[in-house]
């Protein structure tokens, strides 16, 4: 932001200072420079592309760090691509997933993944990471989830897509990666720790929005009686 000459004699004449016209301008360009941060913000949010969704786990972006905790569909979504065979692939700078090339070696067909996706969604959510659980309700609880998924892929291979003798190589693997899934999800509420995570977090949110506040409810006022916004025919 410039000044003339003439805009600054004038604030002279009123018994200004340089070091006071210099204070001035400075604010008014940081103000002028934050309205465009949060323009830029605004363009970003209603981008159309940021609804685009690969899987119906995909999660949506949220600068809100309490939500994004307790999302849990990033989780979800990777399980999918993986049980599905999707291939990972790094484009500028982000992981994509690829249709396999050989949909035949995947070890799961369309019913077996959906079975199995309805099944993991009931155990990893909000609902889990949020409870309070000792160390030994956690193991019982998820040694009788891989048990019983275990005894459920083993009664349906075949009806799962499972059917070849290469495909059921794959049969411990999928069965020790969701197990492990279910109890990273339910270790995460060993003693209501997430719970109490939460809380901290929103008191430090709750403190952190009132200082924010409180610092700009001044930074208006002074932006009101800026003189600059007066010279120039700016007024609050």
């Amino acid at each position: 932001m410039q000044i003339t000459q003439q805009e600054i004699d004038e604030l002279k004449r009123g018994g200004f200072g340089d070091g006071e016209i210099q204070r001035a301008l400075k604010e008014l360009e940081e103000e002028e420079l934050q309205k465009s941060y949060f323009e830029s913000q605004n363009t970003l949010v209603n981008d159309p592309r940021q609804y685009s969704q690969i899987s119906p786990f995909s999660s949506k972006q949220d600068d809100n760090l309490i939500k994004w905790q307790l999302e849990l569909n990033d989780i979800l979504e990777r399980a999918e691509h993986i049980l599905r065979g999707d291939v990972p692939k790094f484009k500028d700078g982000h992981i994509i997933w690829e249709k396999n090339p050989h949909p035949e070696n995947n070890p799961l067909n369309e019913l077996g993944v959906q079975e199995v996706m309805k099944i993991l969604s009931m155990y990893v959510n909000r609902n889990t990471i949020l409870a309070d659980y000792t160390n030994d309700e956690i193991n019982i609880k998820v040694y009788d989830f891989g048990r019983a998924l275990n005894n459920l892929i083993f009664m349906k291979d075949y009806e799962f897509g499972m059917d070849t003798p290469e495909k059921r190589k794959n049969y411990e693997m999928l069965v020790t990666e969701l197990k492990d899934i279910v109890h990273s999800a339910y270790k995460r509420a060993l003693e209501g720790a997430e719970k109490r995570s939460l809380r901290e977090m929103i008191q430090i949110t709750q403190q952190t929005s009132t200082q924010f506040q409180d610092s700009n409810q001044l930074q208006k006022e002074r932006s009101i009686f800026n003189p600059m916004r007066y010279i120039r025919g700016k007024y609050a």
